[in-house]
């Protein structure tokens, strides 16, 4: 089963590596966490874990939860989530940051911000259009749209796709192969290089990379 911690983002600051370098890092909540359920093939057709994690007040959670997360021996639980593949734990065990140990890269998912409604420039980088006399203060209109009407170039409907203005933000996030800089067992903090998406405070998932580029393949062989 891939490694895998719900958590917090508790924000962003920076971190001097033994040769001085300076490296923005984002601070991570990594659990404990609950394991709330095992799925096995002989019972539910497949191999799974779910775990939860965050302590909610059990008249802010439902009945059904409520007695999900009791037959775990835990109170209720904010979030749950489920991970594909056999482990080799029971219910009712926690996890903690301590499975990231010897852990290079791994991946956070989150969910980013949101901005709102958009116009193309913001939403999709679009240049604009001329600065020059004569364009009439439409400088960041997205330009015609008429061009791709349909698939066939022709017809009463925007071509599918077509990068227009809209809402922007509020969309899972998958942040792959992010370094692990550094891991405190005591606090249940990880560490980590770069930036998490969402605001602070934010839930996120943890779990070991799956997919790495091949530098990193040879750090992480290395290492």
């Amino acid at each position: 089963m891939t490694q895998a911690l719900l958590g917090t983002k508790l924000g962003m600051t920076r971190w001097f590596m033994e040769d001085g370098t300076n490296v923005p890092v984002t601070v991570i909540q990594a659990g404990p966490c609950v394991v709330t359920q095992v799925k096995t093939e002989e019972t539910d057709g497949y191999d799974a874990v779910q775990i939860g994690y965050g302590d909610i007040q059990a008249r802010r959670s439902t009945m059904p939860v409520i007695g999900h997360d009791h037959k775990a021996g835990s109170a209720p639980l904010r979030a749950h989530r489920e991970i594909r593949g056999e482990a080799d734990v029971e219910l009712g065990d926690h996890i903690d940051v301590s499975t990231f140990e010897g852990v290079m890269f791994v991946d956070v998912l989150g969910r980013s911000k949101g901005k709102g409604f958009q116009g193309g420039m913001k939403r999709h980088n679009f240049r604009g259009l001329e600065a020059s006399h004569g364009v009439k203060r439409r400088h960041r209109s997205p330009g015609s749209i008429n061009g791709h009407a349909t698939n066939l170039g022709t017809g009463p409907k925007i071509k599918k796709g077509k990068r227009m203005a809209g809402h922007m933000g509020d969309v899972n996030v998958t942040n792959r192969s992010m370094k692990v800089i550094s891991i405190d067992t005591d606090k249940n903090l990880l560490v980590v290089k770069g930036t998490v998406p969402g605001p602070i405070g934010a839930p996120v998932m943890v779990r070991t990379a799956v997919r790495i580029n091949k530098q990193k393949a040879r750090v992480a062989k290395a290492g």
